[in-house]
């Protein structure tokens, strides 16, 4: 959150995404997705699988290879490293730790209404979501300012390239260009929304942040009910999901299985 008010007060734009073990697996065969994802100004581990893998592998780095002071005062905001003043980074041990995107999202529209930014919505897919959206962000934080929202619009992805129709995508930006917000959360699906940072948002001279969120927006305006928290601290939130929407099993088995497959895959590749 302290980058983040960083990026608000800076005079760049700034990308920020959620990497999550589906994610990963389609940016195996996706070159142009894992170059967009690896040029995140701050991405954030959204996935227990993920945050497991990544203490395991961080363990096995620090007992090969520690560090030296001097080369983590270079470390770049992607790669996560751990305070100095955690226990857990004094023993040598390594931690990396979940942030859901709709949580981390929150947490940005809290920081945005405290130093008076501005937001915009765009996806949702229907005016319902995007209605319900507003009404319960505009409760949350009734000092935010909700610069505006748009549904969003139908994307295709062809051998891996985002295409979409240009006269309605010229449409949005003009849109978001006139409402100016300073933080826009693009709730496409992961690897559109995406793609569609990465090509847009030098077109978007207002906007300091732009983070895609996933189904956030499905979560927050009650369209889709969330798993309890006590699932959620086990790490088992994919797993409601699955119990609710069966039709995620393709979705859920890429995530869980296929993504230990080339975990394990890598693991073995570099002993």
């Amino acid at each position: 959150l302290n980058k983040v008010s960083e990026f608000l007060n800076s005079e760049k734009s700034h990308k920020i995404f959620t990497p999550n073990p589906e994610m990963l697996v389609d940016a195996q065969k996706d070159d142009y997705f894992k170059e967009i994802l690896n040029g995140g100004d701050l991405n954030i581990c959204d996935g227990f699988g993920l945050s497991l893998v990544g203490s395991f592998r961080g363990r096995r780095t620090r007992k090969l290879s520690k560090p030296k002071s001097d080369e983590l005062q270079k470390t770049n905001v992607n790669q996560i490293t751990n305070s100095s003043k955690d226990p857990s980074h004094r023993s040598g041990s390594f931690r990396m730790t979940r942030i859901a995107g709709v949580d981390f999202m929150i947490d940005i529209c809290a920081l945005a209404e405290k130093e008076n930014k501005t937001v915009y919505f765009l996806g949702g897919g229907n005016e319902k979501v995007i209605s319900n959206l507003k009404f319960v962000i505009g409760n949350k934080f009734p000092s935010l300012k909700i610069a505006g929202a748009h549904i969003g619009y139908k994307l295709q992805v062809t051998s891996y390239k985002l295409q979409y129709d240009e006269e309605e995508n010229d449409n949005i930006l003009h849109n978001i260009i006139m409402s100016a917000p300073d933080i826009l959360f693009v709730a496409f699906g992961h690897g559109k929304q995406e793609k569609w940072i990465h090509e847009n948002l030098k077109d978007l001279p207002s906007v300091k942040i732009a983070m895609g969120v996933g189904g956030s927006f499905d979560f927050i305006s009650g369209k889709v009910k969330r798993a309890p928290k006590f699932l959620q601290k086990l790490g088992l939130e994919w797993l409601y999901r699955l119990a609710i929407q069966p039709s995620r099993f393709h979705r859920i088995f890429k995530a869980t299985f296929v993504f230990i497959y080339y975990f394990l895959k890598s693991v073995i590749s570099n002993q």
